[in-house]
């Protein structure tokens, strides 16, 4: 996942939890965003 910036980690992360698509391709994003060091707000919620 290097080629996405963090901004569109972050937003497609969020626009995942919003949709409520499948919980391992949220978790998939969520484990990229914590390698990456980076703050998911407002927190997600795994479905």
């Amino acid at each position: 996942m290097a080629i996405l910036t963090d901004e569109m980690l972050l937003d497609s992360y969020h626009a995942a939890v919003e949709l409520m698509l499948d919980r391992d391709f949220i978790t998939l994003l969520l484990a990229e965003i914590h390698k990456r060091n980076l703050e998911a707000d407002p927190p997600g919620i795994v479905h």
